[in-house]
């Protein structure tokens, strides 16, 4: 093997102990959906090390290691998939101050299988224009896949100052938009509506503390995160992950 071949597979196998490493710490943590995704990146990095490398008591070492982290990763797919039957798998993100990397695919995408249809989001709070571009590109995200959405119920309240028919404007436009993909928006209005959740008709359910929006307001017009959510800073907030065999109908 060639000297960049071996620091090839040196790096391959760094990498592969570091991220089953921190599986085993999530998993310990009792951070399960986590440190899955951790044991399958691990599994598939020590996989290539073994593919790559001629020492064969180091292939029969990784195997044994590889079979063991695929056993602990099925019994964790077996124990969320048990959460979500029962109604009690809970997953909580907390979204630092000013972090950045938590646009709507990176929190959203886990979620949207290809069997989601439907959505309801509650938020009271899509009523001003930065507001609105946040719904907009949810749906946007929804109309990428790969889910085939057809209909998103919106629950919101009416901008109670100056900006009402700006607001109408802004969501008709939107519904227009999406009708020209096929796909239906509900709108309906409440003023006692404080929740903020948003639903998915695979039975998941997201609670954001702070909505939709939780980013904070760009430094320009033309800065670094105006049109990328994901290098956008971000207020606090917490996010709560639920799974429910019923989707609650708005």
């Amino acid at each position: 093997m060639s000297r960049s071949g071996g620091d090839g597979t040196a790096a391959l196998e760094r990498a592969g102990a570091e991220t089953v490493k921190r599986a085993v710490e999530l998993d310990v943590a009792s951070r399960f959906q986590e440190s899955l995704v951790c044991y399958q990146e691990g599994i598939d990095l020590l996989l290539q090390v073994v593919k790559a490398t001629k020492d064969e008591a180091k292939k029969h070492r990784y195997r044994q290691k590889i079979s063991e982290y695929m056993t602990r990763a099925e019994d964790i797919k077996k124990h969320i998939e048990k959460e979500k039957q029962d109604g009690k798998y809970h997953k909580q993100i907390r979204i630092e101050e000013n972090a950045t990397g938590f646009g709507y695919e990176k929190l959203f995408h886990e979620y949207l299988t290809e069997v989601v249809s439907e959505v309801w989001v509650e938020d009271p709070y899509i009523r001003h224009i930065h507001q609105l571009y946040n719904f907009l590109r949810f749906c946007e995200m929804l109309i990428k896949g790969p889910c085939k959405v057809k209909t998103i119920h919106l629950l919101t309240s009416y901008d109670e100052g100056s900006g009402r028919s700006q607001q109408m404007s802004g969501l008709e436009e939107i519904q227009q938009s999406l009708r020209n993909y096929g796909v239906t928006l509900n709108i309906e209005f409440s003023s006692s509506i404080h929740d903020r959740e948003i639903r998915f008709n695979n039975g998941w359910m997201i609670k954001i503390g702070r909505g939709l929006d939780y980013f904070k307001k760009p430094q320009g017009r033309f800065s670094i995160g105006y049109c990328d959510l994901d290098l956008r800073p971000c207020h606090e907030t917490t996010v709560d992950v639920f799974h429910t065999k019923h989707t609650k109908k708005m």
